[in-house]
């Protein structure tokens, strides 16, 4: 069951991909893609080198010891999803947007993990999975909130001119 899950996963994402990454921002949504996938290996790795959370069942587990559907596919997606839903918000609801997407996702991974193979919590909780999602989430909108700053700079310094 666990492996028709993520492959069901990482057929929806492939099949959003394309969908999510067109349009007039094209560059900025490809590079929080890659930002957010770089950022989530890099907290899953930590978190699962530590020994905090463990994926029995993951694609290429003689490679990754992280589960790679959701570091460089779904979590990605769902932050460039949730960057163009706060692109011009200010923080207050930044905040409450940002608890639309973490409070869900950490509810269903308690729920999978307590259901399911595909998640092993051994110094985890929800709580956990509430601030780093969070913690990522705002990572990347800092992000682009200073590609949105050095933008209007530009456009400030050519108009100038």
């Amino acid at each position: 069951m666990e492996k028709k899950m993520l492959n069901s996963l990482q057929m929806l994402c492939i099949i959003s991909l394309p969908l999510l990454v067109k349009g007039s921002k094209m560059k900025e949504n490809v590079l929080i893609f890659f930002a957010k996938g770089v950022l989530a290996l890099l907290v899953d790795a930590y978190v699962v080198g530590t020994k905090r959370i463990e994926y029995p069942i993951r694609p290429f587990p003689g490679i990754f010891k992280t589960n790679i559907i959701f570091d460089v596919l779904f979590f990605p997606l769902l932050s460039v999803i949730w960057v163009r839903r706060t692109y011009d918000d200010h923080l207050i609801k930044m905040v409450l947007k940002s608890c639309i997407f973490s409070v869900p996702m950490s509810c269903a991974q308690w729920y999978l993990e307590k259901n399911t193979k595909l998640f092993k919590w051994n110094q985890w909780s929800p709580l956990h999975t509430f601030v780093s999602v969070n913690f990522t989430l705002f990572t990347i909108r800092g992000l682009v909130g200073l590609l949105k700053l050095v933008g209007n700079k530009k456009k400030e310094a050519a108009s100038e001119l």
